[in-house]
């Protein structure tokens, strides 16, 4: 028993510094480890439309017929594509917005067409026949292909800071050459 007393003693004068400042401290963490969540699922989903408009543009770049020469894509196919992605991250493709800064490229010299860039319903603007590389020599040919481009919206949650329910939007772009 008397060994206790000295115990409850040192006990009963601790005067909760250690609570006032865990207090003060679990929020900070708390909205720090929020913080890394939030900029974490920020950074997947850009990683995820970047892919997508790789994969939209390797398949606009594809020939529908292997022995007529045509590299128009079907727009379908470049959408079905593109929401394939989304659709395997649990992204809404419903949610595509289009590009508010589409590319402008030039204009390849190819035999197959002109330049066309196409925003269609799917909100995503799809660009053929244009110039990726410019050619270094004259015997050299220019790298012709196509550009895909579309905007998606992500909104934070993050409370008691500015950035709650702040919504931005990332953009994803890729292209894809021809192949002749």
């Amino acid at each position: 028993m008397s060994k206790i007393k000295p115990i409850a003693r040192r006990l009963a004068s601790t005067d909760g510094a250690e609570i006032a400042e865990a207090a003060l401290v679990l929020p900070l963490v708390f909205m720090l480890l929020l913080g890394i969540v939030w900029f974490g699922r920020a950074f997947n989903i850009y990683s995820t439309i970047q892919q997508a408009a790789q994969q939209g543009a390797i398949a606009a770049a594809r020939s529908t017929c292997a022995t007529c020469g045509n590299h128009a894509s079907d727009d379908d196919a470049v959408n079905a594509t593109i929401t394939a992605v989304l659709q395997a991250s649990n992204l809404d493709p419903g949610q595509i917005q289009s590009n508010s800064n589409p590319p402008a490229p030039l204009s390849c010299v190819d035999p197959f067409g002109a330049l066309t860039c196409q925003t269609k319903n799917n909100n995503i603007t799809i660009c053929r026949q244009a110039l990726l590389n410019a050619p270094v020599s004259v015997n050299q040919a220019p790298q012709c292909g196509t550009i895909v481009s579309f905007q998606y919206p992500f909104q934070f949650y993050l409370p008691f800071t500015s950035l709650n329910m702040q919504k931005i939007t990332l953009a994803a772009q890729a292209q894809s050459r021809m192949e002749n």
